[in-house]
């Protein structure tokens, strides 16, 4: 389905790209059991039409540790040339040609998800700029009767930190909270029986794993907690693991398992869908997709009667995309908003002061709701580059 409904029939011809790469030092590192972030990141994408009108984007920046400014001089040396004085229908028709276009040069280095995450954020860019053109939330835009704010819970929590994290979650107004787990099996298990414990009648938790174990060692772990309610087991495997190896876990362990943000094209998620091992589908819209791939993902989880909860962990547009993408598709999914320090996405206030984080309530302005960046985080500019007609 494109996005860009009828709303809107005019042709786009890019005149202007601004992006800018961010770095925020933190002083408590963020730890995945593949690797250790070391500051925040983030990139920053607007696109504006020879009629001024423009639209913001994100591109995934977590990794690699250099990813950030590699992104940003993407759009610029890669994408400029089959962007500026470029007329397209719909931000699907972005998505499609920029992915066409871009194919040789993705195969050229190897470098297939660059080159999607960049696409990405520039559809986001293009799906922003047509909503304003509509005068149009992004979420009335994908479809009407959306719905105006998304139930969200705590993520990022790590598991030696959990029960600090979790109070300081908790006095938040969130009710669900996910762990990361895939560092020590003995000590994680442990730690994780001993959170729920600690829990209020009606909370819920969830642990992610990131990929960490193989077979062996995924069946261990739902083994020892499958006496334990967790709402879901997140990336317990490689997303590239054999779909034996998902269906052999998938088959034994009582938790619902969960996956997707590594997913990076269509037919993947197809065939995760079909494959009747996940319970909750998590695609994430500035790693592949943006809107006009991630939307119709979305709509197909919820025919299948799975749940969807997009991921994301990164700066304050793609978190607002990710909300108004959920407010779009419905259903009983939970926005994943990371509560670790980030002034890359808590600049953009997207909360509105509100103290409870519980629920995030859309602006109801036009597009994503973002006209400029916060001024505050100007500081952390590490490269920003703009290209006109």
């Amino acid at each position: 389905m494109d996005v860009s409904c009828c709303l809107d029939p005019m042709t786009i011809t890019l005149s202007r790209i601004t992006v800018s790469a961010y770095r925020v030092p933190i002083s408590s590192p963020v730890a995945t059991s593949f690797g250790v972030m070391h500051n925040r990141p983030a990139v920053f994408v607007r696109i504006e039409d020879t009629d001024g009108a423009f639209g913001w984007g994100e591109i995934f920046a977590n990794w690699p540790a250099a990813g950030a400014e590699h992104r940003a001089r993407l759009v610029i040396e890669d994408f400029a040339d089959l962007l500026l004085g470029q007329s397209f229908d719909s931000a699907l028709d972005l998505f499609r040609k920029l992915t066409n276009k871009t194919h040789i040069r993705a195969l050229q280095c190897g470098e297939w998800g660059s080159f999607r995450q960049v696409i990405a954020g520039l559809n986001t860019a293009m799906t922003d700029l047509k909503a304003r053109r509509a005068d149009l939330p992004v979420a009335q835009f994908l479809a009407q009767g959306a719905q105006t704010a998304v139930p969200c819970y705590a993520s990022g929590i790590a598991i030696t930190q959990a029960a600090a994290q979790i109070a300081h979650s908790r006095d938040a107004g969130f009710s669900a909270f996910k762990v990361k787990v895939g560092f020590d099996m003995t000590r994680d298990i442990a730690l994780l029986s001993d959170l729920f414990e600690t829990l209020a009648e009606g909370e819920a938790m969830f642990a992610d794993a990131n990929q960490a174990w193989g077979l062996s060692e995924a069946e261990t772990f739902v083994a020892a907690c499958r006496d334990l309610p967790l709402g879901w087991l997140e990336e317990p495997l490689p997303a590239d693991a054999s779909l034996n190896h998902w269906r052999a876990l998938a088959e034994q362990s009582s938790i619902p398992l969960a996956g997707g943000e590594n997913i990076n094209d269509k037919g993947g998620f197809a065939d995760a869908i079909a494959s009747g091992v996940f319970s909750v589908l998590q695609p994430d819209i500035a790693k592949w997709g943006g809107f006009s791939g991630c939307w119709p993902v979305a709509q197909a989880i919820h025919e299948a009667g799975l749940r969807y909860c997009p991921h994301f962990l990164g700066g304050g547009i793609g978190l607002v995309a990710s909300a108004h993408l959920l407010a779009a598709a419905g259903g009983d999914g939970l926005l994943e908003v990371d509560v670790n320090p980030n002034p890359l996405r808590d600049a953009f206030d997207l909360w509105r002061g509100q103290s409870d984080r519980s629920t995030l309530i859309l602006s109801g302005a036009a597009g994503l709701g973002i006209t400029t960046l916060p001024d505050e985080i100007a500081q952390y500019v590490t490269y920003s580059s703009e290209l006109h007609l």
